[in-house]
């Protein structure tokens, strides 16, 4: 016997019903970056999932303190959707003389179209880097704004561990099928990018 609940199967014969999420993330691309201008996700991202994960890892700039950043396409062949952001961090030094949390204003967006800070000042010391998480809610909607949100973490060129927090939505109608990360200036000169869906 099944169980229903607001005329949606749940469970059939002992089994979840396939249209139920259950969280499990699924691989569906990954980048390696060297010397790359971008890193893009130019396909994939469709109505399959209702959220899309973006993990990065060991992001090595070819220029000092760039931020690392994120822009969505929706529909067209440019990365420029509308978004309205907020932007905080904390950071630490090696020494243990310095420490901050605050709001970054210069990193947030209202109604803009260009790039979205989402991990401050890597280094570029052989040491250095920045690595973290995006996510990307229901981009497939054409009803809803999209919402994102990413954390990181990375190192900074006088030694400090910076926590960048950055989300926002994209206001647009159209469905987001496109995610492109890059560094404000210069290239990605390492790092890894995943992409997952997420059921």
């Amino acid at each position: 016997m099944g169980v229903i609940s607001n005329g949606t199967t749940l469970l059939d014969a002992g089994a979840l019903d396939s249209g139920i999420a259950t969280g499990a993330m699924t691989l569906l691309s990954t980048v390696t970056a060297s010397s790359s201008a971008t890193v893009s996700f130019a396909s994939g991202i469709t109505s399959t999932y209702k959220e899309y994960i973006f993990k990065f890892y060991d992001v090595h700039p070819s220029a000092d303190a760039a931020d690392l950043t994120v822009n969505f396409r929706d529909g067209s062949s440019a990365y420029d959707a509308t978004k309205t952001s907020s932007f905080f961090w904390a950071y630490h030094d090696e020494a243990d003389s310095d420490t901050t949390l605050n709001y970054a204003s210069s990193n947030d967006l209202a109604q803009g179209t260009g790039v979205q800070p989402i991990s401050s000042n890597p280094g570029y010391d052989n040491d250095q880097a920045c690595s973290g998480t995006l996510h990307l809610f229901d981009p497939a909607s054409t009803t809803f704004v999209k919402h994102f949100m990413a954390v990181s973490n990375s190192t900074e060129p006088g030694n400090y561990s910076i926590n960048s927090y950055a989300s926002g939505y994209c206001n647009v109608t159209a469905a987001i099928d496109g995610v492109q990360f890059k560094f404000e200036s210069g290239n990605i000169d390492s790092g890894t990018f995943k992409m997952y869906g997420v059921k």
